[in-house]
């Protein structure tokens, strides 16, 4: 196979791969324990019209240490839906992010 076909190959399959279902399904590990969450209080809901949500913040790994991302608020994808917050989840390697999802009420 020439070089140029080939290089083009990789390319597409990278893409293909980057892209897919399973790349965002990986789980990044980190042998360090998460710090306790910081508590916060839900300021009061916003006066813009629509329907929200507070979603609490939570320690984000950024691949050197964690970083607090506050909690907001949020408008669901449908009236009724209801925030389950990720959380960190201990494993026999280390700790791995599980992220929040909305549920229906």
């Amino acid at each position: 196979m020439p070089k140029s076909r080939f290089f083009h190959t990789a390319v597409v399959v990278t893409l293909i791969l980057a892209t897919s279902p399973l790349a965002s399904a990986a789980e990044i590990i980190v042998n360090l324990a998460p710090p306790a969450p910081v508590v916060e209080s839900a300021p009061p809901a916003p006066v813009a019209p629509g329907y929200w949500v507070w979603r609490p913040g939570f320690w984000r790994w950024n691949g050197r240490q964690y970083v607090w991302v506050p909690g907001r608020y949020v408008h669901p994808p449908y009236y009724g839906a209801v925030w389950v917050p990720g959380h960190w989840d201990a494993r026999p390697r280390g700790w791995v992010w599980v992220p929040g999802r909305w549920r229906r009420a």
